[in-house]
């Protein structure tokens, strides 16, 4: 029972000297067994602290009192103050009392949930997202019960900073199988996903003196702010019909490109062997180096996919790649195939950025790849993207004739222009927001506009269920004939890969 002596009472700061929501706290601490009471005590204190429910400035009862009135030892109570004033938690001074430190602050109660997450909307054709219904939770699950099953104790230390020896060989024969890479496991690097591969080369090209690096426009928006968080800039470097204009490359002055030769964000072109061959031809004169983003090199619908570029100088390109759009971003499982030259100093800074990736997620798509799970999951994903996009072509034709879808049929997006009778692009865009359609026109990916009223989309698919697809362009076709658009009827676009 608390004493009448240490009731609540206002102090010469206009705090309560020890407010009776404290005092829920402590009780169960006090109740708690002899051998754990003390630290019991000294937890609910500090809790009492952080949660706010004993603010900066108030006063505490005496050692004496609190240990009457909880029923413990004046001791526990007295050690309990002095561990807190330690902390840094409470304040004390000669005859002055206990209180709370004014340098503490409540937290914000909860906490914010800062991934990107899609916009409330009927259909959303943004792209970069791949189909993530089609994880393959049970053979994942099973894979991560058997890992756990065998793992030795001491794979569960601190990892080799290239990753488990077992998962860079296995994606060393996957990489060379698949995508005609020169792969040796000892250059092979597990990374957070490309993302963090790209963190790492620009460290490395910064360390050796470089501070400008080029990259595609159009082109992906995150190398820019990947290469400046190592300070360096990067400049954009003009496309043609083949891929990466070899002269503005040369007369820029940079060392190092990156590029997407296999399928190329957002055009959709595949670089064309001429062309891939005089950008090897380049960084062999200027002693450069070209990074290789296959981000999505496996899926390729029509043909065989298009082997990497660093099958032919593994000692003048960087590759890239993971497992974000065949399995999940989530996973945060990527890899860098580094030139020789450059391996130990990649390794370095990896080892000082984090130590290595988690040993039980490796261990488990290390297995999920030897035992087929990953060929599955690809042919899986495959079928459902190639369906996807032909659904998407076929109900532009009905609902958009005239419509010309550009880029070679892989990946996980298309190139729609929509004819000028179908603009401008300002207006169309605003009347599918209306119908809660989400799109991305090409010139949020770097392209300048042209002087018409054509409508230019990136289209993604992936994510979309073919029934999404088709409903997503009937609303695109129900808002233009709601505001006095011209009626659609059947008719063909036009693809070119």
């Amino acid at each position: 029972m608390m004493s009448s002596g240490t009731n609540p009472r206002p102090d010469r700061s206009g705090h309560d000297e020890f407010g009776s929501a404290a005092w829920e706290l402590l009780l169960p601490a006090a109740a708690e067994p002899a051998r754990r009471r003390g630290r019991a005590l000294q937890s609910a204190l500090r809790e009492a602290v952080r949660s706010g429910r004993l603010v900066p400035g108030t006063r505490l009862p005496s050692s004496r009192a609190l240990a009457a009135d909880l029923r413990v030892s004046r001791g526990l109570v007295t050690e309990a103050y002095e561990q807190l004033t330690a902390e840094g938690y409470l304040r004390s001074g000669r005859g002055a009392g206990t209180w709370v430190s004014e340098s503490v602050r409540a937290p914000v109660p909860g906490a914010r949930d800062l991934a990107p997450r899609a916009a409330r909307v009927r259909v959303d054709f943004r792209p970069g997202t791949p189909d993530l219904s089609l994880f393959p939770r049970g053979a994942w699950a099973a894979a991560y019960r058997s890992v756990l099953g065998r793992l030795p104790h001491g794979a569960l230390g601190y990892p080799d900073p290239r990753g488990l020896p077992a998962l860079r060989v296995a994606l060393a024969a996957l990489l060379s199988r698949r995508r005609g890479v020169v792969a040796d496991p000892e250059r092979l690097v597990v990374c957070s996903g490309v993302a963090q591969a790209t963190t790492l080369l620009g460290f490395v090209l910064h360390g050796r003196g470089l501070r400008t690096v080029g990259v595609e426009d159009p082109g992906s928006p995150e190398h820019s702010a990947l290469f400046a968080s190592a300070g360096i800039t990067t400049l954009g470097l003009p496309l043609d019909a083949e891929g990466l204009a070899v002269e503005p490359l040369v007369r820029s002055g940079v060392r190092a490109a990156v590029t997407t030769p296999a399928h190329q964000f957002p055009t959709g072109i595949a670089y064309s062997a001429a062309r891939r061959s005089r950008l090897l031809d380049w960084a062999r004169a200027v002693d450069g180096l070209v990074v290789e983003d296959d981000y999505d090199g496996d899926f390729r619908y029509d043909r065989a996919p298009v082997g990497a570029l660093q099958g032919l100088d593994p000692e003048r390109v960087a590759y890239t790649g993971s497992v974000s759009k065949s399995l999940a971003p989530g996973l945060r499982l990527g890899w860098l195939l580094a030139p020789a030259a450059m391996t130990d100093e990649i390794v370095d800074r990896k080892r000082t950025m984090d130590l290595g990736n988690p040993a039980v997620d490796q261990a488990v798509l290390a297995d999920f790849i030897t035992r087929g799970g990953y060929d599955r999951q690809l042919r899986l994903c495959q079928r459902a993207y190639r369906e996807r996009r032909d659904t998407l072509t076929s109900m532009l034709a009905e609902h958009f004739p005239g419509t010309e879808v550009s880029g070679i049929a892989a990946g996980l997006h298309i190139i729609a222009a929509l004819p000028e009778r179908y603009g401008p692009e300002p207006v169309f865009l605003a009347r599918a927001a209306g119908a809660g359609v989400a799109l991305r026109p090409l010139g949020a990916c770097g392209i300048a506009p042209r002087e018409d009223r054509a409508v230019r989309l990136v289209l993604g698919y992936a994510h979309l269920a073919p029934s999404d697809i088709e409903n997503g362009v009937r609303l695109l076709a129900a808002a233009r004939r709601d505001t006095g658009g011209p009626a659609t009827g059947g008719g063909r676009s036009r693809v070119f890969i």
